[in-house]
């Protein structure tokens, strides 16, 4: 049984810097052909890839086994050419030598391209990849990006907004301040991420489908949503309004409470709008009601009960929004916060009851 041990040098550097014609047959012939090279230019690691192919033959001669070293190159001319001359010298080799099968020895991702070139003349055993161990993170590095520019969807994630900021940044730098140009990339940058990162495209190609479905449907959640956006919109409008100025910006926990203060009346009433058209929706619909659906236009009621609460303390408590009187008496702080915090609670237990005496279930059924 003969193996043929192939040094295989697609770009020809081999030949170029020993000044010799490949193939190169023969132990002793790639023994001096090493030392050729490597006094040519020591840092090439084609010399690597030489004593790697003397290596694993002299191991097969150790075992018993009739092996064959050589060297084949191709060419600098063009890569059709290279890969021809390269298969010509393959010919020549299984010609004369006859091997019943073959050992590829090769330093780089450009020569391991030849090898079905290789496996077409004759059956290919192992191929041998020779990296230099100096060089290892660099050949690492170098597969990584190889497969990271191969993969569509990364270069449309990463690349492409990173050239953008590339290119905007000179303009942008020659019309702001350095710091303003810099703060405004790195957020459309971040922007852009978090948009391909969470999905948000998906979701986003997915709602034209899922607006048609529901307008044929004849789903009254439709017009709800719509009306619980235009709530929500109004109730971020007249929170910003009623945020005071005279406060200062270092007042952003009492800013922000008179914010929540006169916006989340909105929002709730935008949350139980949604809710009560998702809730006719299952009125409507031949399956019943499910218990969460019933649920959750109290729980809303309650949150913001509990949420509006908490943020009156806050104001009151700074003297943002007045004493309020009942009968005659005033209503400390603390009073306050206890009575939106039961009455939420209330509201919350009235809904399991609800939920529970129209599904039928028991009352720990519907809490569980």
């Amino acid at each position: 049984m003969t193996t043929l041990v192939l040094c295989v040098d697609r770009s020809n550097d081999v030949g170029h810097a020993a000044g010799l014609e490949l193939p190169i047959v023969g132990w002793e012939a790639v023994q001096s052909l090493v030392t050729d090279v490597g006094l040519a230019d020591p840092e090439d690691s084609s010399v690597n890839c030489l004593l790697e192919a003397l290596r694993v033959a002299r191991d097969l001669r150790d075992e018993r086994e009739e092996t064959v070293v050589a060297v084949v190159a191709g060419g600098r001319d063009s890569l059709v050419g290279a890969d021809r001359s390269l298969s010509t010298q393959v010919d020549a080799l299984v010609e004369e030598y006859d091997p019943d099968s073959a050992i590829v020895v090769l330093d780089s991702a450009n020569d391991e391209r030849v090898v079905p070139v290789i496996e077409s003349r004759v059956r290919v055993d192992s191929v041998d990849r020779v990296v230099v161990r100096q060089a290892h993170d660099i050949e690492s590095t170098y597969y990584l990006l190889k497969q990271f520019l191969a993969d569509e969807e990364l270069r449309s994630t990463v690349l492409v907004p990173l050239g953008a900021t590339l290119l905007f940044l000179p303009i942008l730098l020659t019309q702001f301040p350095p710091a303003v140009a810099l703060a405004g990339l790195a957020a459309v940058l971040g922007a852009a991420l978090l948009y391909k990162g969470l999905a948000v495209d998906e979701y986003l190609a997915e709602v034209p489908d899922r607006v048609r479905a529901a307008l044929y449907s004849g789903r009254v959640s439709v017009v709800t949503y719509a009306v619980s956006l235009g709530l929500g919109l109004v109730g971020i409008f007249l929170g910003a309004l009623s945020v005071s100025p005279q406060l200062g910006p270092e007042s952003v926990v009492l800013r922000t409470m008179q914010f929540t203060y006169n916006a989340v009346p909105w929002l709730a009433l935008a949350a139980l709008t949604a809710s009560a058209g998702r809730l006719l929706d299952e009125l409507i619909g031949t399956d019943g009601v499910s218990t969460p659906y019933l649920n959750l236009p109290f729980g809303v009621v309650a949150l913001g009960l509990v949420v509006r609460g908490f943020a009156g303390w806050f104001l009151q408590r700074e003297a943002v929004l007045p004493d309020p009187f009942i009968f005659g008496y005033i209503v400390t702080p603390q009073q306050r916060l206890a009575a939106f915090i039961v009455v939420g609670i209330v509201v919350s237990i009235v809904g399991v009851r609800v939920a529970a005496s129209v599904s039928g279930e028991s009352i720990e059924d519907v809490v569980q």
